[in-house]
């Protein structure tokens, strides 16, 4: 197996995909091996580190140029394939690991409701007995992958506590649909989930009853710790270009990059990506020592996706009108690096587990607005 991905191939984002192309894209990275790091050989994972992982998905960021895509991935990971490997059955482990691993199902995971966002604890959608099987019923919406997934972990609430189901699109009862769909990283696919007296055998309860709340929140720590690592790739590439761009346009008879106040905001854009790829080094040190990742994974979503929307906000203002002709990515870049400071937990959410955990404010309750 390669254990060093080659993404040469994959071409940059440079406008709207269907599904087929989308969906393409991904099963190019899983037959690259991007999708094996940080899991174990006998799965068919690679069996190295959290720091290889990082590694390859900032490589597939400064290729891909896009924050769809790599979303895309970052859901099919945590949302699903570390969620089964840490807490699924060893039958559930051997019928969907090396599938999901190989890139040959996608899936996801099911947290967002209609009516709830970043407070998983007003979730409604609600699992009932009956004998040997469960009943679910509830909808989820703004899910990352669900249309083209083909498995979900979907929490609902089991005798008042959240508890995760593994859910197949096969299933009947549950229809995974576009309704929901956002404008946003759209290099990914996002939809709902309607459960409608969904009937699931007691094989597809994954982990304990009433555990739902811990795997969430362990879910969306890694999330928050590596679904910028690509972003760190995309925001070395704006670098690249804005410097280049100063470098070859002139204002005032010498170079735009010599003029102090686009020096300036270069160099901001550099401090702020070697930032984030301190942070990013961090918890990949953190996670292959076995160490708590909670507040450093937080700390780094928070610092991560506002610097992504700053950076992206002064590539566009270097840039000029130029960039915002229509084939130059760097103004699509500031909506999806809008969407960054929601997904798998506003910025604002982040604070306020930064803050619970310094042992102020309130109890960490929060989720993920999108994706999941």
């Amino acid at each position: 197996m390669n254990m060093s991905p080659d993404f040469s191939s994959l071409s940059p984002y440079a406008g709207p995909l269907d599904e087929a192309q989308i969906q393409s894209r991904f099963r190019s990275i899983a037959e690259q091996g991007g999708l094996r790091h940080a899991l174990p050989a006998v799965f068919g994972g690679y069996g190295d580190g959290f720091a290889d992982l990082r590694g390859t998905h900032r490589q597939l960021g400064l290729a891909s140029r896009d924050p769809g895509l790599l979303l895309m991935v970052n859901a099919h990971l945590w949302g699903i394939v570390f969620p089964v490997l840490l807490y699924g059955s060893a039958a559930q482990q051997q019928w969907l690991l090396p599938q999901l691993i190989a890139g040959q199902w996608l899936g996801g995971h099911a947290i967002t409701e209609p009516g709830c966002g970043s407070d998983v604890q007003a979730m409604i959608s609600r699992a009932e007995r009956d004998g040997e099987t469960f009943i679910l019923t509830g909808e989820k919406r703004y899910i990352t992958n669900v249309p083209l997934a083909d498995w979900l972990v979907v929490y609902a609430k089991l005798d008042g506590k959240i508890t995760a189901f593994l859910v197949s699109r096969q299933d009947r009862g549950c229809r995974f649909s576009h309704d929901g769909g956002l404008d946003a990283c759209r290099g990914s696919v996002t939809g709902s989930v309607l459960l409608e007296n969904c009937r699931l055998d007691a094989d597809r309860l994954l982990g304990k009853p009433g555990a739902g709340t811990q795997m969430i929140q362990k879910a969306l720590e890694y999330e928050r710790a590596f679904v910028f690592a690509g972003i760190a790739g995309i925001m070395q590439w704006q670098l690249d270009e804005v410097v280049r761009y100063s470098r070859d346009r002139r204002s005032g008879g010498v170079h735009l990059g010599r003029h102090q106040a686009i020096g300036h905001r270069i160099a901001d854009m550099k401090l702020r990506l070697d930032t984030v790829d301190l942070w990013l080094n961090e918890c990949a040190r953190l996670c292959d020592a076995g160490q708590r990742l909670t507040l450093a994974s937080a700390q780094t979503k928070l610092y991560a996706a506002e610097a992504f929307l700053q950076s992206s906000l002064d590539a566009v203002q270097i840039m000029g009108a130029a960039g915002l002709e229509v084939g130059n990515a760097m103004a699509g870049l500031v909506r999806d690096a809008m969407a960054g400071r929601l997904f798998s937990g506003s910025s604002e959410v982040q604070k306020n587990l930064i803050a619970a955990l310094l042992g102020t404010g309130d109890a960490y309750r929060g989720g993920g607005a999108m994706p999941g």
